[in-house]
């Protein structure tokens, strides 16, 4: 087994929450497995307890809270609620817990901070270890104070837009979390045209062997800089040439020029 390496994160999102996914991650060196409570039809938590319940104890264990079958809610009570079923479902309690979100119901305009402050006294409380922001939009959270996050999950990568990158990193600025995680790397998919169209390989340095999925993947720990980034697969193959774009480093000037590219474009 190689030596766990944080900066991948194994998306559940979208997952069938394979075994043998799990076990190939753990051979791999990635120890982190992020879901929520809304996954795989609201059932995520104990499908995995139910398939790989003995392998949970290898990764530590990420989820989110604030979507239910009838819609999503930041209120408090029902936050902890979720937070106390997941561990059940689970069998474990959750290293780290995400709001999930929360931009959906930024127009009920008092309910984030309390929402954020429920999370924080459920960590304090021992129900997970830490908790989190998961904003796939962070535009409509600038104006807001929370307690300070452990962690900030934004989207990452080369599909980003300016707006929600800047966004993106304003809001880590404002609310000053431990680390800021990336997700959807890929903007949904590696099929997409647009990995077809151009070579991400020109974001990093002496990357003559790289492929495209590994230059871009490599490139969403960039844009914005994060920790960590989580990514979804099912496909071992995929997962296993992802670990191997750590091999590389991001060109920062070609990254600054892509970013000053974007910003004149937005201007026009």
């Amino acid at each position: 087994m190689r030596t766990a390496d944080r900066r991948i994160v194994l998306g559940l999102h979208r997952s069938g929450h394979a075994r043998d996914l799990l076990e190939a991650a753990a051979d791999l060196g990635i120890n982190h497995i992020d879901t929520a409570a809304n996954y795989l039809h609201h059932r995520s938590h104990e499908v995995l307890k139910t398939t790989a319940g003995d392998l949970l104890p290898n990764f530590s264990v990420s989820t989110k809270v604030g979507f239910f079958p009838e819609g999503h809610s930041l209120d408090p009570a029902r936050l902890r609620t979720a937070v106390e079923q997941a561990v059940k479902d689970l069998g474990r309690e959750p290293d780290l817990v995400f709001l999930h979100n929360p931009e959906h119901s930024t127009s009920d305009t008092g309910r984030l901070g309390p929402a954020c402050a429920a999370l924080a006294e459920i960590a304090r409380a021992g129900l997970c270890r830490s908790w989190g922001v998961s904003t796939w939009d962070p535009r409509p959270l600038m104006d807001f104070d929370v307690p300070r996050p452990d962690v900030l999950m934004v989207r990452a990568g080369l599909l980003v837009g300016v707006d929600v990158l800047e966004a993106a990193e304003a809001l880590a600025t404002r609310w000053c979390p431990s680390q800021v995680w990336g997700m959807s790397p890929f903007g949904g998919s590696t099929a997409q045209e647009v990995w077809e169209r151009f070579d991400p390989g020109v974001f990093l340095r002496r990357a003559a062997s790289v492929t495209k999925v590994q230059a871009a993947f490599r490139s969403a720990y960039g844009l914005p800089r994060v920790d960590a980034v989580a990514v979804g697969t099912d496909n071992i193959d995929h997962l296993r040439e992802l670990t191997g774009a750590l091999a590389y480093e991001v060109d920062e000037n070609v990254v600054h020029e892509y970013r000053q590219l974007l910003k004149a474009r937005q201007l026009v």
